[in-house]
């Protein structure tokens, strides 16, 4: 039995990305009732957080898809089974249950806890941080950024983005054709980018500076982002700035799952061709499970979902099927 305020669920799905969002379709496919806890505010995971705007091209059915469009529709897939979600919030502890049953118990860092008879960790990289841009100390919130959900929100802008990757250059195309200039700055001539973007980048017009550095912000009078010097060379050349975008990479761990006992290596879970890792009754899927072989890829993950999903529900109820049939029959 679950504590008073505790939520009890059959599988709680520890990672709100498109994994864990295909994971909570599929096991309310199977009958099973589903909480889904994520650390970030909103589902979707690193699409959500990253690049909502950038098209897909990997995703089985689609052609091409925008982040923001595939994360809405895994959403929408998985609200006919009324998931709960417990967003904002992250997994801390993991404990076997008190009451005999074998099941499982994960408390949040606010303090609250989730009973469930199974866990299915789709955490992605995990937790991951942002390195900040040295002289935008203070800036955060005030025309500092270091994603971009809502390319509208800078329509009109000058936009500074700040790296060299393919991050930097997906936000530098993605808001050329609204913002009011931008330009890109990096500190070397070279680029970790492909080829491809880049050569796109300078034939759609976007400002490119190499061998370069942000090296201040400076405000208006409200306080906001104005503009911005940028050393080049010996040289210090001001550009007007309502928005810098500082794409330099993050950094990512497991944070408090590495301590769970599962199995974890150089930042993945090991597990089994069910998708089970070390400890009883817990499962991993997507890029956060590693295995001979593994591609880490949003189409491998779905597969993974269903896999674990379907071993999780003959787990649970030993009678049941681990093939479940087409959801076309249903």
């Amino acid at each position: 039995m679950s504590a008073p305020g505790e939520i009890a669920v059959d599988l709680l799905v520890v990672g709100a990305g498109p994994t864990g969002l295909y994971a909570a379709y599929y096991a309310g496919f199977r009958g099973m009732s589903v909480a889904v806890v994520d650390s970030l505010p909103e589902a979707g995971g690193q699409v959500t957080a990253m690049y909502p705007e950038k098209m897909i091209y990997d995703v089985a059915g689609f052609p091409a898809v925008r982040g923001r469009d595939l994360v809405k529709g895994l959403v929408e897939q998985a609200s006919q089974w009324n998931p709960t979600y417990l967003l904002g919030r992250r997994a801390h502890k993991l404990h076997s249950s008190d009451d005999g049953d074998d099941g499982l118990r994960v408390v949040l860092e606010d303090g609250a806890s989730v009973s469930a008879r199974a866990v299915l960790v789709t955490a992605g990289i995990g937790e991951f941080t942002p390195r900040p841009l040295p002289s935008g100390q203070g800036w955060l919130g005030r025309g500092l950024v270091h994603f971009v959900p809502a390319l509208d929100a800078h329509a009109g802008q000058d936009v500074v983005v700040v790296g060299g990757g393919d991050s930097a250059f997906d936000w530098a195309l993605a808001l050329r054709p609204i913002a009011s200039s931008v330009t890109l700055v990096h500190r070397r001539a070279r680029f970790r980018a492909a080829e491809s973007i880049v050569r796109q980048a300078y034939a759609e017009g976007v400002r490119v500076m190499t061998d370069a550095e942000v090296v201040a912000l400076r405000g208006d009078a409200n306080d906001l982002l104005a503009e911005v010097d940028v050393a080049v060379g010996g040289d210090r050349v001001t550009l007007p700035a309502q928005t810098v975008v500082a794409a330099l990479g993050f950094t990512a761990d497991l944070g408090p799952i590495e301590s769970w006992g599962l199995g974890v290596e150089r930042r993945a879970i090991r597990v089994d061709t069910t998708m089970a890792t070390a400890r009883e009754g817990v499962y991993a899927a997507g890029d956060v499970a590693t295995y001979p072989g593994k591609v880490k890829l949003i189409a491998t993950g779905f597969g993974e979902a269903a896999t674990a999903v379907n071993n999780i529900a003959v787990a649970l109820n030993p009678g049941a099927k681990l093939f479940p049939g087409h959801s076309s029959d249903v």
